[in-house]
């Protein structure tokens, strides 16, 4: 090869690799663009492009419900209880879905298969719609519905071999009395207040407490204490959101023959309890190790936790609605 042939190979070389940087780059734009797909009043849309009013009062008020869903393996655990539940919320608080369960339900499939994803968290939320400026729900004319997908970790993945780490929190559940703990509104600032305490405590979680002292629940979960080989877990009147990995632990823990009971219970029983664990749509079952520095138990998970993990792992993947 000559000198100016191989002179003229290395440009050729060099355009190439410029070609090539640009197709790269190109690429990565075109996927950066299509991005994930957002169910926005009834249309599939990319997140980018995915915009909410900033009059809608679930914006300015919090005024709205949602819900937190998982799907596993390409079903969706629990989603009829789920959508149940959000219609619930909605009827509480005098807010008109505008599409029925059943369309809800398939928006939902639609919106994690548009996604290509077969696991995934699901939050589906029903806003009070644009209005003015004043809080009067009135002025908000028609309900918005989004459907967002992600994934989602409430806790490193260790933790659910040591167990966490709980701090009981200042802040007080909100009393039903002034606001149902069953509707899932989009106002959840007393909980991020408790959040707070237990991340400047440096806890993993956080406990509430009611205004009479007793457990509610924590920032995101449902509590759950073992003792003499049976689970206990606070009463929706104590301020305990009616959580639905709650209920599926209270039938999982009859299956297994294990007593279960909805009780009240304080401080003291989280602490001389033989194991804790923490329920949720997000955390799953998660095993709890101490409160307030006291070692529940030896400090581990224990059996009985371990066991309702165990089930509650193949129920996930071995139940829903498949989402197609």
């Amino acid at each position: 090869m000559t000198p100016l042939s191989r002179q003229r190979f290395l440009k050729l070389l060099t355009g190439l690799s410029a070609g090539l940087a640009g197709l790269r780059g190109a690429s990565a734009q075109s996927a950066a663009r299509l991005g994930r797909q957002v169910y926005l009043d009834g249309e599939l849309v990319d997140e980018a492009a995915a915009s909410v009013s900033v009059f809608d009062h679930g914006f300015l008020y919090g005024d709205g419900v949602f819900e937190g869903i998982r799907a596993y393996d390409g079903r969706v655990f629990e989603l009829e209880a789920h959508v149940e539940r959000l219609y619930r919320s909605a009827r509480s608080i005098l807010l008109d879905v505008p599409i029925s369960p059943a369309e809800l339900s398939t928006a939902i499939r639609r919106t994690v298969k548009a996604n290509g994803m077969t696991s995934a968290y699901i939050r589906p939320l029903v806003t009070r719609g644009v209005g003015n400026l004043g809080l009067n729900p009135r002025s908000s004319k028609r309900p918005g519905v989004i459907i967002v997908v992600g994934e989602v970790g409430m806790f490193p993945a260790d933790r659910y071999e040591t167990g966490i780490q709980l701090v009981t929190c200042a802040t007080r559940r909100v009393s039903p009395a002034a606001l149902s703990p069953q509707i899932k509104s989009m106002n959840y600032l007393n909980n991020i207040m408790a959040k707070i305490e237990a991340n400047n405590a440096e806890a993993d979680e956080g406990l509430m407490l009611n205004a009479e002292g007793l457990v509610a629940e924590c920032t995101g979960e449902n509590l759950f204490v073992v003792r003499d080989g049976g689970v206990v877990t606070p009463p929706t009147t104590a301020g305990a959101l009616d959580g639905i990995t709650r209920r599926v632990a209270l039938q999982m823990a009859e299956t297994l023959g294990i007593p279960g009971a909805v009780a009240n219970l304080t401080t003291h029983d989280i602490y001389a309890a033989d194991e804790c664990f923490l329920t949720g749509t997000g955390a799953e079952i998660v095993p709890v190790a101490a409160l307030d520095g006291r070692r529940i138990g030896d400090g581990r998970p224990g059996e009985v936790t371990r066991r309702l993990m165990e089930r509650y792992a193949e129920l996930t993947r071995a139940t829903g609605v498949p989402i197609g």
